[in-house]
C-alpha cells in the first residue's frame, strides 16, 4: 500500500490540468532525471543514472521491442551493472516507444528451436533472468505505455512496482494461447498471485487485453498516469515524459522506504474469501480448474492442447510452489511449440505479418475520400470500417428508408463501443459526423473511390458502373464488392477498366478480419496499390488474387457447401453436420455458416460455379441448386430473414431452432438413410474445399500458399489449428491426402479427384510452405 503522503503527493500529480501538466514537463522534464551518468550503452537498450540514484534503463530496439536473443544479453548485462553499480538504489525500465513497452517474445527465435529442449530451455533462460529481477535489492519499476504483451508483461510481473498510462494504446495481455504456447518465463506463476486463479485463467486462456484501469482494480499494476488531453502539440511525447516522472518518484521512494508495497489481500473481504477458497483450498482449487477445463473443452472442442496445458501448469504451482510450477511450464513451453497447432498458429502469424505489407508499394495518390453505393448490410459495414480510421464518406442508396437503415446500423454498432468502453460517445459522435447519406451523385466529383455494394447481379452493377463514371474525377477508382461475379465482366461497362477493382468484404464487415482484392488483367498497378492501401488502413488482413468465377474464398467454399448439402440429403440432420464440422475445428458448422451467408448468396454462387466448374462441382452441386432455389422461393434466406435452415431469434439466449419446412425440402432430394462416419463427413467437406485452393494456386488466382491459408481462416473460418489448406496438406503428407482423396474418388465420384499440383507434391515428397 502507499504511504498516506505518497497517495496524495501522487494524486495531486495526476489531477493537474493537462495543459500545466504539459508545460511543466516541457520547461522541466523532471529534475530526478538530469545529471544523469551513463550506465550501459547498446543496440537495444540504454541506460543511465540520475542525481538521486535512479537508473533509468530505455528499452529502444531498432523497429520493435521484443525479446529476441540480442535485447535478453544486453539485459543481462543492465542487470548485472545494476547489481554492481554503488550509484544506482533504484531503477526504472520505460520504453523510448510510442506504441509499446515489449510485445512479447521474438516468434522466428521460437520458430527456429529444434525440438522440445531447445525450447525449454528458451523458457528456463527467460525464467532466470526474470527471477534476477524479482529477487533483487534495488527496487525495479515497470513504466508501461503501449502494447505490454506476453513476456513483456512477464517482465513487468517479476518488476516490483508497475505503473501504467491511461491511454487507447496501453493494453496489457498474455497472449501466448493464441501462439499455440503458454506464457514461458515465469507468467503463469506470477499472474495467479497478482490477480487472484479465476481472473488469472481468463486472461491465460483467451489471451484478451486488458486496459490499465481495468488491470489496476485486478491489481496486475499498482498505479496509473493519466494520458495528455487533446489540445497538447504532442500528447504522446508529454504522455511518457509525465509517465516516466512518476515511475522516478516511485522508484526513488521504494529505495528510501517511503514507498510500501503490500500485495496481501484482508481476507475478511470479498477478494480475500474468493482467493483463500480457490487457491488455498484444495477442494476449491480444482473446482475452478475443473470448471476451467470443461470450458475449454466445450469452446475448442480438445482441438487445441496450449488452454489445457496451461490449466495444467498452474495446477502444478499451487499445489506444489513456484519452483515446481516453473519446472512444468519450461517442460510444457517445450512439448506445446513442437505441436503440429502451434507450427500452423504461428505460421499463420507470420502470414497475417506478411500481408500488413502493401506488395504494390504505397499508391502515388493515396485516397481521401470514400463513397459508398448501398446502405444495406454490407455497405454500411464498409462505411462504418472507413469512417472509424478516419475516411471521409459519401453512403449513397436509393431510397430514404435504406439510408436510414444504413445509418442506424452505423450508430448502433458504435454506440456498442461506447457501452463497451473502447470509445467515447463524443467519438462516437465525431465518426458518425464523417458520413454524409445522400440519394444523388452530389459531391462525387470529389470522390477518391466508390465501393459499390448493391445485390449480386451483373447487369445491375454494369449499369451504375456507367453512371458512376460520368460524375467521378479521371483519377477515381471503382471497387465493386462482390462475392463472385467476375470483375473483368463488371469492367466490360467501364470507360476506364484500369480503374476497376474488387473489393469483397465479409459480413458483418466490422467483424470479419478478411478483404479480398481482385485484379483483373486491365487492373493498373496504382489502382491496385490504393485498394490494397485503403483495405489495410480500415485494419483488414488484405490478400489479392486473380479475377475467375468466385474468386478464391468462394470458390472454395462451393464445393464444400455442395458437399454439406450431399450429406444433408444422404439424411444427417443439420445440427449434427454443424456439431461434426465444429469438432472438426471450424468456429461453426457448415449449416449455420449457409444461414449466415445467406441462402440467396449460395444459390447464385452454387448456380454459377455450378455451370464454371460442373466436372469438379459434383452431383451436390445440382440437388444444391434446387434445394437452394427452393428455399430462396419461400424466403428462407438464412439470418438475415429470421429464417433458413434455422429459425433465428434475436432474444438474448434463445439461439436457433431447426426450420422443419426447409427439413421437409431436403427430404424431398434424400437419397437414403446416413451412414457415414462423423471423420469422413468432416474430411470430405473440408478436403474438397483443400482440393480447390489447390487448384487456385495451380491456375494463378492466388500468388502463394500463405495468401491461400490466410484467406481461408480468416474469410471463411478454416480450422486455425490446422493452420490454412496448404499448411494442413504439409502437416497431413501431400501424398497421404491424395490417397484419401482417391480412395473418396472410388466411393463418391470424380469430383474428389487430386489436382494434378497436389500429386505432383505427393510424387516429389515436397511441401507447399518451406517452413
Amino acid at each position: 500500500m502507499l504511504s498516506a503522503a505518497l497517495t496524495r503527493q501522487l494524486l495531486q500529480r495526476s489531477a493537474r490540468n493537462y495543459a500545466t501538466a504539459a508545460a511543466a514537463a516541457v520547461a522541466a522534464p523532471a529534475a530526478a532525471t538530469s545529471a544523469a551518468a551513463s550506465l550501459f550503452q547498446g543496440t537495444h537498450i540504454k541506460a543511465s543514472v540520475n542525481a538521486d540514484g535512479v537508473a533509468i534503463v530505455r528499452l529502444d530496439s531498432p523497429k520493435v521491442n521484443s525479446l529476441s536473443q540480442e535485447l535478453s544479453a544486453e539485459f543481462e548485462s543492465v542487470l548485472s551493472a545494476l547489481e554492481k553499480d554503488n550509484r544506482v538504489s533504484s531503477a526504472v525500465l520505460i520504453s523510448t516507444k510510442k506504441d509499446a513497452f515489449i510485445v512479447g517474445a521474438d516468434i522466428g527465435m521460437l520458430s527456429a528451436a529444434k525440438d522440445a529442449d531447445d525450447l525449454a530451455n528458451i523458457s528456463s533462460n527467460g525464467q532466470n533472468m526474470l527471477n534476477r529481477i524479482a529477487k533483487s535489492n534495488k527496487p525495479i519499476v515497470a513504466a508501461i505505455h503501449g502494447s505490454c504483451l506476453g513476456g513483456g508483461l512477464e517482465v513487468a510481473m517479476a518488476c516490483h512496482y508497475r505503473i501504467a498510462t491511461v491511454h487507447p494504446k496501453t493494453a496489457l495481455a498474455l497472449p501466448e494461447v493464441m501462439l499455440g504456447l503458454l506464457p514461458g518465463a515465469g507468467g503463469t506463476q506470477r499472474l495467479p498471485k497478482l490477480v487472484g486463479l479465476p481472473d488469472a485463467l481468463d486472461m491465460m486462456l483467451t489471451g484478451k487485453n486488458v486496459r490499465a484501469d481495468k488491470a489496476k482494480k485486478l491489481g496486475l499494476i499498482d498505479a496509473v498516469v493519466q494520458s495528455m488531453g487533446p489540445g497538447i502539440a504532442d500528447p504522446i511525447d508529454n504522455t511518457l515524459k509525465n509517465l516516466e516522472r512518476e515511475a522516478v518518484i516511485a522508484a526513488k521512494a521504494l529505495a528510501a522506504g517511503k514507498l510500501k508495497v503490500d500485495r496481501s489481500v484482508p481476507l475478511l473481504s470479498v477478494k480475500g474469501i474468493t482467493k483463500y477458497l480457490t487457491e488455498e483450498v484444495e477442494y476449491g482449487r480444482n473446482f475452478v480448474l475443473q470448471k476451467a477445463r470443461e470450458t475449454v473443452l466445450k469452446k475448442t472442442q480438445g482441438n487445441y492442447p496450449a488452454p489445457l496445458a496451461i490449466i495444467d501448469v498452474v495446477r502444478a504451482g499451487l499445489a506444489g510452489g513456484f519452483t515446481n510450477g516453473l519446472q512444468a511450464e519450461a517442460k510444457a513451453f517445450g512439448k506445446l511449440g513442437m505441436t503440429d497447432e502451434s507450427k500452423a498458429l504461428i505460421g499463420l502469424y507470420f502470414g497475417q505479418t506478411a500481408l500488413k505489407k502493401n506488395r504494390y508499394g504505397a499508391p502515388e495518390r493515396p485516397t481521401q475520400n470514400v463513397a459508398v453505393l448501398g446502405a444495406g448490410l454490407m455497405g454500411a459495414g464498409i462505411a462504418q470500417v472507413s469512417i472509424e480510421k478516419n475516411y471521409n464518406v459519401i453512403l449513397k442508396d436509393m431510397k430514404p428508408e435504406g439510408l436510414a437503415r444504413g445509418q442506424a446500423q452505423i450508430y448502433k454498432n458504435l454506440d456498442g463501443k461506447v457501452k463497451r468502453k473502447s470509445l467515447t460517445s463524443f467519438e462516437r459522435d465525431q465518426l458518425v459526423a464523417r458520413v454524409s447519406p445522400q440519394l444523388t451523385y452530389q459531391n462525387f466529383g470529389e470522390v477518391d473511390m466508390v465501393i459499390e455494394a448493391v445485390f449480386e447481379d451483373l447487369a445491375l452493377k454494369q449499369r451504375i458502373i456507367k453512371d458512376v463514371e460520368a460524375v467521378l474525377p479521371p483519377h477515381a477508382i471503382f471497387a465493386s464488392n462482390t462475392s463472385a461475379l467476375p470483375i473483368g465482366e463488371i469492367a466490360k461497362a467501364s470507360s476506364r477498366p484500369d480503374k476497376v477493382i474488387g473489393m469483397h468484404y465479409f459480413s458483418p464487415v466490422d467483424k470479419m478480419p478478411l478483404l479480398e482484392i481482385i485484379t483483373t488483367d486491365k487492373t493498373s498497378k496504382e489502382t491496385a496499390a490504393a485498394a490494397v492501401q485503403v483495405g489495410l488502413k480500415q485494419g483488414k488482413t488484405v490478400i489479392v488474387v486473380k479475377d475467375g468465377p468466385g474468386f478464391y474464398t468462394t470458390r472454395i467454399l462451393a464445393p464444400m457447401l455442395a458437399e454439406a448439402i450431399t450429406t444433408l440429403t444422404e439424411g444427417i440432420d443439420f445440427f449434427h453436420l454443424d456439431k461434426v464440422m465444429q469438432k472438426y475445428g471450424f468456429p461453426v458448422g457448415s449449416v449455420t455458416l449457409a444461414d449466415e451467408v445467406g441462402i440467396d448468396v449460395g444459390y447464385h454462387v452454387s448456380h454459377d460455379l455450378g455451370a464454371a466448374f460442373k466436372h469438379r462441382m459434383g452431383p451436390g452441386a445440382e440437388r444444391a441448386a434446387l434445394v437452394l432455389k427452393e428455399m430462396v422461393d419461400k424466403n428462407f434466406l438464412g439470418r438475415k430473414s429470421g429464417k433458413g435452415c434455422y429459425i433465428w431469434s434475436e432474444r438474448k439466449g434463445k439461439g436457433k431452432v431447426i426450420n422443419e419446412d426447409a427439413v421437409a425440402i431436403f427430404r424431398k432430394y434424400q437419397t437414403g438413410p446416413f451412414t457415414v462416419p462423423d471423420e469422413e463427413v468432416a474430411f470430405r467437406l473440408t478436403g474438397r474445399m483443400t482440393n480447390e485452393a489447390v487448384y487456385c494456386l495451380q491456375e494463378g488466382i492466388l500468388s502463394s500458399p500463405v495468401d491461400g491459408d490466410i484467406g481461408a481462416v480468416f474469410g471463411l473460418g478454416f480450422p486455425p489449428n490446422k493452420g490454412g489448406p496448404f499448411r494442413w496438406i504439409d502437416s497431413y503428407g501431400a501424398k497421404n491426402f491424395v490417397n484419401r482423396l482417391e480412395q473418396l474418388a472410388t466411393k463418391y465420384g470424380d469430383h474428389f479427384a487430386p489436382a494434378p499440383l497436389l500429386i505432383e507434391h505427393a510424387k516429389n515428397g515436397t511441401k507447399f510452405h518451406k517452413n
